[in-house]
């Protein structure tokens, strides 16, 4: 979101790659801003960037979905979260960091001054990929947070669906969920011939994007598997190895350089380049996380106390970054697109970076810590409502149940 890779607990590296998936984010905007993407050769690779997003959304595949995996494939001492925990923590963590960048935005940035309350309410609501036109100045990243809040309302219900797939049936979820990331290959032709009003395009919602939450959900359930004790697979043994899975990584990320994933900039997408981008994004995506969560080493890198902090920063450099990317160009004078990107790069790192450990300490911990306070009181009060005469009480209904399985 330390543990090694092979226990359930948290998986250090998946932080410091959480940090390297925002800068990339942060990078790819610099680059087009500054006019940098129309550059030969450095330009695409500037502009392809934005795969970033596969790796935030392959993350949050692997670790929403590692619980229901466990519990399915038998895996000792875990459970699934139950629906309201689940969703409490799901507003937690998005909704109070976010809804201060919004407000910001709205606000202070003179191109989003002025927006209707329809702009307002889109934003606020996480819908704006549903509503036209409603992406503004400073916050046209968060179509992809859009996504991902559609994502966190599917699962439970996909949840529910593969529950009978437990103890021997588990088997068959590996194959189940390389179907529908296969299934959702067919939503970009389908949407393009449909269209919607103007301004709006179903080919970016959760069916466009699904196959990069599979690539995660596909890897949650190979490490339930192996984990259960069942003997690893030819899958599970190459993609634990780095360098087999860094030669593929490169290969995705630079097949996606060419027009096979469409343009870098903001030309028309067809279905076939959606397509084609959505294919390498997940095949890049697994490449990048697999060895982290099945291999039983630690990551240098990732795990160093740097890319650790920006790991827990990161989401308020992603959210956070366009607004601080414009306050560069307006208080330094700086031009747009006149191609001064490494003194932009750094001037925005920096401001994004700095504003990031602020929400993180002063409105992301907090919330989270809030959260948990309130849940551990829960449950003290629940265990102190069992009165010994209420302990009593209940006695004979254990024993009449006890009778009753022998």
């Amino acid at each position: 979101m330390s543990a090694s890779a092979a226990g359930a607990g948290f998986v250090s590296s998946l932080q410091g790659m959480r940090a390297v998936a925002a800068i990339g984010v942060l990078t790819t905007h610099v680059a087009f801003q500054t006019g940098m993407v129309g550059t030969p050769v450095l330009g695409p690779v500037l502009g392809r960037l934005d795969l970033a997003v596969a790796v935030f959304f392959a993350l949050s595949g692997f670790l929403l979905w590692r619980p229901h995996a466990e519990v399915a494939h038998g895996t000792p001492g875990t459970r699934a979260p139950g629906l309201l925990r689940y969703a409490r923590h799901r507003v937690i963590r998005i909704w109070p960091a976010y809804l201060v960048v919004v407000v910001v935005a709205l606000l202070l940035l003179p191109d989003a001054r002025g927006d209707s309350s329809t702009v307002w309410l889109a934003n606020l609501t996480l819908t704006q990929i549903y509503v036209p036109l409603t992406l503004t100045a400073g916050l046209t990243q968060m179509w992809s947070l859009a996504v991902e809040v559609s994502f966190y309302l599917v699962l439970p219900f996909a949840a529910v669906a593969m529950r009978r797939l437990h103890g021997p049936r588990a088997r068959w979820r590996t194959p189940l969920v390389l179907v529908v990331g296969l299934l959702a290959f067919a939503w970009a032709p389908i949407s393009e011939m449909f269209p919607l009003t103007p301004g709006v395009s179903a080919m970016g919602w959760l069916p466009g994007h699904l196959p990069w939450f599979v690539a995660g959900v596909l890897l949650a359930e190979v490490v339930a598997a192996r984990d259960s004790g069942r003997r690893p697979t030819l899958l599970v043994r190459f993609g634990a190895r780095r360098g087999p899975m860094a030669v593929v990584a490169v290969a995705a990320y630079a097949a996606a350089c060419t027009p096979l994933a469409g343009p870098t900039g903001l030309g028309a997408v067809s279905a076939a380049a959606f397509v084609g981008k959505i294919a390498l994004g997940a095949v890049l995506a697994f490449a990048l996380l697999a060895p982290l969560v099945l291999a039983t080493t630690r990551h240098r890198l990732l795990d160093s106390a740097a890319m650790q902090a920006l790991g827990r920063w990161s989401y308020g450099i992603f959210i956070w970054h366009l607004v601080m990317l414009s306050a560069v160009f307006s208080l330094f004078g700086i031009v747009p697109f006149d191609g001064s990107m490494p003194l932009v790069w750094v001037l925005t790192a920096l401001l994004s970076t700095g504003i990031a450990a602020a929400s993180y300490g002063l409105v992301e911990e907090p919330a989270r810590l809030w959260l948990s306070k309130r849940e551990a009181h829960r449950r003290t009060d629940a265990r102190t409502s069992i009165t010994p005469e209420t302990s009593a009480a209940r006695q004979p209904t254990k024993q009449t149940a006890t009778s009753a399985g022998n």
